[in-house]
């Protein structure tokens, strides 16, 4: 069974999407339309920097992401599954049939403004312990108001939270065998701070309409089959609730897919081998080799890429 995954926040860059507004001019006029600017000026020359900023950055992702799935499908490419990771889950509830493109464009618009209005905070990657480790390290610091916002592979999560705290979360966690990597995001996404930003997008939410759906989709909160009556639910929690991209894999795999394939780069596939079909065992050691994440930054780097 073969599974298309969609990356988020992250894989963004000058010149992305080149050679698919081309191809799909109508969309592209309607999406430039929908967000008050050209959307092909945005990913070609990035203007200003504006792909940095959370507000610009998330429709363009979801855009392209659209464009590369459509160019693919042009051939006749279907799959079993689709699942994303945070944003890129919109790409596989419309790649899914179960949200048309501009209501995802639309609501992945709205998304971003809500999160970019929740500043003060920052993230960090953190290369080395499991997930239950940096837990355990954060809360008898006693620092509560820093949270693991993605669990990415075995190894790999990523923390968010209040700039004050973070900073001393950093010398907490640091030691032999362990990375910590800055994230460029201004905000203490995927935690509990984005509450408030949560309650405020299921609102937005209940204006729009989901549908069942042709192929199902592997929600990345709950590592479960999105229901399309749950929507309002599961994608208003993905704003303060950590990304289960780990979950979302095993549960793939245990659903019979034993094929993933990613458009707009190969941030997700990259973390495959890096994630075992079981937890971790007692001592904190997975069943795939992940040495060579630790011991390689420029490893560690990509595969911390995506994060919103």
């Amino acid at each position: 069974m073969h599974c298309l995954v969609f990356p988020g926040q992250g894989v963004q860059h000058k010149g992305m999407g080149d050679g698919l507004f081309a191809r799909f001019p109508q969309e592209t006029v309607a999406a430039s339309e929908l967000l008050g600017h050209s959307v092909v000026e945005l990913c070609r020359d990035d203007p200003g920097g504006r792909l940095a900023d959370t507000r610009h950055a998330q429709p363009a992702i979801f855009f392209v992401n659209a464009l590369a799935w459509m160019d693919l499908s042009r051939d006749g490419r279907r799959w079993d599954w689709f699942a994303g990771h945070s944003l890129g889950e919109f790409n596989a509830l419309v790649a899914a049939g179960m949200l048309d493109l501009m209501d995802g464009l639309a609501l992945v618009g709205r998304r971003a403004e809500l999160m970019a209005e929740v500043t003060g905070g920052a993230m960090i990657a953190v290369v080395g312990p499991h997930a239950e480790r940096v837990e355990a390290m954060l809360r008898g610091a006693g620092l509560n108001r820093v949270h693991v916002a993605n669990h990415n592979s075995d190894r790999q999560v990523t923390v968010a939270g209040e700039r004050p705290q973070l900073a001393l979360a950093v010398k907490v966690l640091r030691g032999p065998g362990v990375r910590v990597l800055p994230v460029p995001v201004s905000g203490p996404f995927h935690t509990p701070l984005m509450a408030a930003a949560g309650r405020r997008f299921a609102t937005v939410l209940r204006g729009f309409a989901f549908r069942s759906g042709h192929t199902p989709v592997m929600s990345s909160i709950t590592g479960a089959p999105f229901e399309p009556e749950q929507a309002v639910r599961l994608l208003s929690r993905q704003l303060s609730r950590p990304v289960e991209w780990v979950r979302t894999v095993r549960a793939l795999r245990a659903a019979g897919v034993d094929h993933f394939e990613e458009v707009n780069g190969s941030t997700l596939t990259a973390l495959l081998s890096r994630i075992a079909d079981g937890p971790a065992g007692t001592d904190g050691t997975p069943a795939t080799g992940l040495a060579a994440l630790v011991n390689q930054p420029a490893a560690a780097a990509r595969a911390t890429e995506e994060h919103v």
